[in-house]
C-alpha cells in the first residue's frame, strides 16, 4: 500500500491510499479519484515528504506494545478468574441473564458476529475484547 498527497485542479490537497502507483495512475486516468472538497476528478500526485524510519522511537513503540499486551493478558487472567466461561453458548446465556431466566452473574465466551448483532438489537449489554493467546500455548 502507498499513500499519496493528491492535488486537484482547484489546489485542494488530500491524502489517498492505493495498492501501488500503477493503481493510482489507472484510477486517476479513469476519473475515479475525486477531490473530497469539490468533487474535481482532474487530480495529480502532489509533492510530499518521504516517510523515512530512523529507528528513533522504535524502543518506545516496542515498550508501548509490550505494555498493551501485559494489560490485555492481565485482563484475560482477571476475567478467567472471576467470570463463568460459557464458551459458544455466550449469546444464549446472556439472554437468559438479561431476561431474568438465570441468576445474574459475570460470564464470558464466544459469539458469532450475527449473535453479537442480535444481542445489540435486543439491548443486551456486553463487551468485546481482544483475547491474547497464552504465552504457554
Amino acid at each position: 500500500m502507498v499513500v499519496y498527497d493528491i492535488r486537484c485542479s482547484h489546489d485542494h490537497v488530500f491524502e489517498a491510499w492505493f495498492p501501488d502507483s500503477a493503481a493510482f495512475d489507472a484510477q486517476a486516468k479513469a476519473g475515479h479519484v475525486a477531490c473530497p472538497a469539490c468533487g474535481d476528478v482532474r487530480v495529480v500526485r502532489a509533492p510530499m515528504a518521504p516517510n523515512i524510519s530512523t529507528g528513533k522511537g522504535d524502543a518506545e513503540r516496542r515498550a508501548a506494545a509490550e505494555h498493551a499486551m501485559k494489560v490485555l493478558t492481565n485482563m484475560r487472567e482477571f476475567i478467567e478468574n472471576s467470570c463463568d466461561n460459557v464458551g459458544g453458548r455466550f449469546a444464549e446465556e446472556a439472554r437468559k441473564i438479561h431476561y431474568g431466566e438465570s441468576a445474574p452473574r459475570n460470564i464470558y465466551g464466544r459469539a458469532t458476529g450475527d449473535e453479537a448483532e442480535a444481542l445489540q438489537d435486543e439491548g443486551i449489554e456486553f463487551g468485546e475484547l481482544p483475547w491474547p493467546s497464552r504465552g504457554d500455548a
